[in-house]
């Protein structure tokens, strides 16, 4: 006979208060220990079971809904609280948005410490649903099954799945009917190739055993109408593979680009992997105010196309360029923001540490005639030095665009000794957006902020802060 786990404790009619870090809500306990409870919306109260402590709060899950919060709406998608994409669906929108803006203000008051001149709005998503441009999927032999199903003496036959992992789960694959991230006709193409494939025989991947055929799909999208599809095969077996992307091919002519991978390795990532068109071109096109990006498989691009517009506008609008400015657009990416910005400056400077990323901006730059940009791949510690600066010219204005750890230290420093007189942060981690800040507060102004959300249905928000250097 087992023993009971001592640990866990069980909290009744705890009022869910806040929504915290990483899309949990938030409750106390009555000894006022912080709970982090999973699928409960500001407003709940619930009764709570924990399953893990730390110093100073619980995680738990609600065990039962004593009253449920007037911020709650109807999850649309089959899928919620199961599959872990969009742990918000069941908070009305506009809550949402309150509760991403409020999480960015209190970072940047409480960790950033700083006080910002003009606070703007949230920008809200224009579209809540449908508005991914790239999904991935994966195909696993071994679906994850429903509690009913394991509970039941039926004997299940067909246990492939193509979907998403379940949350903390390497190995276990929850197969998806339909998803409300990505527009049509993203589902019908998901769901065509899984009953394609199992209907001859196709082997769905196994992660444990490390063995069969279908490995992951990639469906990418662009506001042009463009859509790219990408199989990952877990080995080479030309007659089903290419009685598939065949299949593919003649259920969907709409398909601009068609490609697969063959990858054998212990992990599924392509970046090292030859990407080969079996149809079509080798990239889709995507547009933004008469300027075109070609994306490939491996570009990186803002997954929401529609507010990603909304997002370089008001960089550019922080920015304020006369025309006159040399600018450096710090982690460039694909130089997206660099060449939306080019216009109303003299020049811009782009700095990337992937080697593909910089080849991409300066084809697209050459294809856009946008000659007042220079792109340069290194890591940006190394890179962005005195030497650099000398032979590129001192920047007037600074955009910078750093991954979710924020900026090193080594580039911090090296932004306040080169003193430009504006800087734009766009951040998409508002705790680390708040720690740079800190420092560079001590020679500028934070002047506005507004958040913007990229993610509906989520709790990840983007920020962009401008920065004036004090006088």
């Amino acid at each position: 006979m087992s023993k009971p786990n001592r640990r866990r404790k069980v909290f009744e009619n705890v009022e869910v208060i806040d929504a915290g870090a990483k899309g949990k809500a938030v409750g106390k306990a009555p000894e006022g220990q912080v709970i982090f409870i999973d699928n409960a919306v500001p407003g709940d109260i619930v009764d709570v079971q924990t399953y893990k402590k730390r110093k100073g709060y619980f995680q738990a899950k609600v065990t039962d809904y004593k009253e449920l919060s007037s911020k709650r709406t109807q999850p649309v998608c089959q899928h919620f609280g199961v599959c872990g994409g969009c742990k918000w669906q069941n908070m009305d929108y506009q809550h949402q948005l309150f509760y991403k803006e409020k999480e960015v203000l209190e970072n940047l008051k409480r960790i950033g410490k700083v006080s910002v001149e003009n606070t703007f709005p949230i920008l809200a998503a224009p579209s809540p649903y449908f508005y991914r441009n790239k999904m991935e999927f994966s195909f696993s032999s071994q679906r994850w099954l429903t509690q009913d199903e394991i509970d039941s003496e039926n004997e299940i036959d067909n246990k492939n799945a193509l979907g998403f992992h379940i949350p903390g789960m390497w190995d276990k694959i929850l197969d998806i009917q339909k998803c409300h991230l990505q527009a049509d006709p993203s589902n019908a193409i998901r769901n065509e190739i899984k009953k394609f494939a199992t209907a001859h025989q196709l082997e769905f991947f196994n992660p444990k055993k490390q063995e069969g055929l279908l490995r992951t799909l990639m469906i990418r999208t662009a506001s042009t109408g463009q859509i790219m599809v990408l199989i990952q095969f877990f080995k080479e077996d030309q007659s089903k593979r290419e009685l598939l992307l065949n299949h593919i091919q003649q259920e969907f002519p709409q398909i601009t680009s068609l490609q697969y991978v063959i990858n054998s390795k212990a992990n599924d990532t392509i970046y090292d992997q030859e990407v080969i068109c079996f149809t079509g071109t080798p990239y889709i096109i995507e547009e933004m105010e008469g300027l075109h990006f070609t994306i490939n498989a491996k570009s990186f691009y803002q997954t929401n196309s529609e507010q990603a517009y909304n997002l370089y506008q008001l960089t550019r609008e922080f920015a304020d360029l006369s025309g006159n400015e040399l600018v450096y657009d710090l982690y460039t990416g694909t130089g997206t923001i660099a060449q939306f910005v080019a216009k109303k400056a003299k020049h811009v400077v782009g700095i990337e540490a992937v080697p593909e990323a910089i080849e991409d901006a300066k084809a697209n730059a050459k294809n856009n005639a946008i000659k007042n940009v220079s792109f340069f791949a290194g890591d940006m510690k190394i890179m962005f030095t005195d030497a650099f600066i000398a032979e590129h010219g001192k920047p007037d204005v600074i955009i910078t665009d750093p991954p979710r750890d924020g900026m090193h230290k080594d580039v911090v420093e090296q932004i306040l000794k080169v003193q430009p007189k504006r800087i734009v942060y766009v951040s998409c981690n508002s705790a680390t957006q708040a720690r740079d800040l800190q420092i560079l507060s001590e020679d500028y102004n934070i002047t506005k902020s507004r958040a913007v959300d990229m993610f509906p249905q989520t709790h990840h928000v983007e920020n962009v802060v401008c920065l004036e250097k004090k006088i």
